[in-house]
């Protein structure tokens, strides 16, 4: 099961970063089709939020079909996202964390990174398009 978290400094709104926390979770295929989300009552608990931030977290997950509530059950994944296999995961995230560790190496702090990495993203769509 996951594991959710929040980063109070982030600035995006609570139920966002659970929603994303989720959605990253089924791209990475650390949440499959059939697992059940952590309850409303479970997340309360471990993050001492509001009930309602995490109903609307989960009522915008099921708006988006990938997950459904089952009354007295809890919230299950409908369907992942993403592609590639598992062991393309394993080996890509262990490319980026040498790509990381020579960053550091470099100098960047994460700021500096994020900012390199949709730098190289944006040219790579720009030339898928052109």
């Amino acid at each position: 099961m996951i594991k959710l978290r929040l980063d109070p400094s982030s600035g995006v709104a609570t139920y966002l970063q659970l929603v994303h926390q989720v959605k990253h979770a089924l791209r990475l295929g650390v949440l499959m089709p059939g697992d059940r989300l952590p309850t409303i009552k479970e997340v309360v608990s471990d993050l001492a939020i509001n009930p309602n931030t995490v109903a609307k977290a989960y009522r915008e997950l099921e708006h988006e079909g990938l997950v459904v509530g089952r009354p007295g059950l809890g919230t299950f994944v409908q369907r992942s996202l993403g592609g590639g296999s598992t062991a393309d995961h394993t080996r890509l995230c262990r490319d980026l964390a040498r790509w990381v560790h020579d960053c550091r190496e470099a100098g960047l702090d994460q700021g500096d990174m994020e900012a390199l990495f949709a730098s190289v993203l944006a040219d790579s769509a720009q030339e898928g398009i052109a």
